[in-house]
C-alpha cells in the first residue's frame, strides 16, 4: 500500500449479504495479520449496519488467534440494540470457521453537552524537526540491524516520525511513554466522510502501541528474544479532524507484569484538541534459550 487511497480500499469489506462481509489482508512486517487491519475492518462491518446518524463512539476488542495472510477474513456483524440514541453491535471474525477476533462497538447521534479535555504536551518537537521512517531507512539503512531494515522497507500508507529514536546498535532502558507524529500519504484526505476517517484512525492506533511497555527494559527486550502479540484493543473517538496535517500518538505503560505490558495514550490534532484515547494489553513473554 502507498497512500491512503489504498488503505481505504482495504479497509472496505465485500457484502455478502445478511450482515456478513468479507476482508483481505496485507503485511506490515508480520508475519501474521495485522491487528489494526482486523479492528478497522470490523468497525466497517459494524458502521453498514448502523443508521447513517450515528456515529462510533467506543470499541472494545480481543485477539484470539493470528490472523492468516493468505485468506480472507470473514466478519459477521449482530445487531445488539438500537436505542433512541445509541446503537451496538458485536463483530465476530473469522478465518476456517475459526473466530480470530471479536469485537463490541457501540454508536452515538451527534449531541452538545459539557465539554474538557486533557492537557496537550506544547513543548514537544514537530514533524519538521524529526526523521520519518522512510528517513532513517533512506539514511541509515546499511548500518540498521536486518530485520529492522526489513520492518521499514514494508510500503505502507502511513508516515510516522517518532520523537524519541532509540539506537538499535546500543539499546537501553527508557522511559515508559511513546510519542509519534504521523500523518497519511496522499492528497485527497479533505473528502474523507468522519466514518472513514475514524475507521483509518482505528488502524493507526495498533502501530507503536506495546512501545510505550517495551521500553523500561529496552536493555534487554529484542524481538527476538520476546514472544510479543497484541491481546487486547480499546479505543474512544470524541471529536471530527482531519488527515491534512500531522496528528500525534501519545502512549505510556503503566504496568508490565506477567508476560504483560499494558498501554494507554491519546491522539492529538497539531493543535492540541483530542481526537480519541485508547488501551491495550500486550503478550511480552521472554522466549526460553
Amino acid at each position: 500500500m502507498q497512500n491512503s487511497k489504498d488503505l481505504i480500499a482495504l479497509l472496505e469489506l465485500e457484502n455478502l449479504g445478511n450482515h456478513n462481509f468479507k476482508g483481505h489482508s496485507y503485511t506490515i512486517g508480520s508475519p501474521h495479520v495485522f491487528g489494526g487491519q482486523v479492528v478497522a475492518q470490523a468497525v466497517n462491518a459494524a458502521y453498514r449496519t448502523v443508521p447513517e446518524n450515528r456515529f462510533i463512539h467506543s470499541l472494545h476488542s480481543y485477539f484470539l488467534e493470528a490472523g492468516d495472510l493468505t485468506i480472507p477474513i470473514n466478519y459477521k456483524v449482530t445487531e445488539m440494540r438500537d436505542g433512541g440514541s445509541f446503537s451496538t453491535r458485536r463483530v465476530t471474525a473469522s478465518q476456517n470457521n475459526k473466530t480470530i477476533f471479536i469485537l463490541a462497538a457501540s454508536f452515538h447521534i451527534k449531541e452538545d453537552g459539557f465539554e474538557h479535555q486533557t492537557a496537550f504536551e506544547k513543548e514537544i518537537k514537530q514533524p519538521e524537526e524529526l526523521l520519518s521512517w522512510d528517513d532513517m531507512l533512506q539514511q541509515f539503512g546499511d548500518v540498521l540491524p536486518k530485520s529492522t531494515k526489513a520492518f521499514l522497507s514494508i510500503e505502507r500508507p502511513i508516515e510516522f516520525k517518532p520523537v524519541r529514536v532509540p539506537n538499535p546498535l546500543k539499546p537501553k532502558d527508557l522511559p515508559a511513554n511513546e510519542q509519534v507524529w504521523f500523518r497519511l500519504k496522499g492528497d485527497h484526505h479533505e473528502k474523507l466522510d468522519f466514518r472513514t476517517k475514524q475507521e483509518i484512525l482505528a488502524y493507526i492506533s495498533d502501530y507503536n502501541v506495546l512501545n510505550a511497555a517495551f521500553n523500561p527494559n529496552g536493555s534487554k527486550f529484542s524481538f527476538a528474544n520476546t514472544q510479543t502479540a497484541s491481546l487486547d484493543h480499546s479505543m474512544w473517538f470524541f471529536r471530527d479532524f482531519n488527515f491534512d496535517d500531522w496528528l500525534l500518538f501519545s502512549a505510556e505503560s503503566p504496568n508490565a507484569y506477567g508476560a504483560r505490558g499494558l498501554a494507554k495514550g491519546n491522539i492529538f490534532t497539531r493543535t492540541g484538541v483530542l481526537v480519541a484515547s485508547f488501551a491495550q494489553e500486550g503478550l511480552l513473554r521472554p522466549k526460553k534459550s
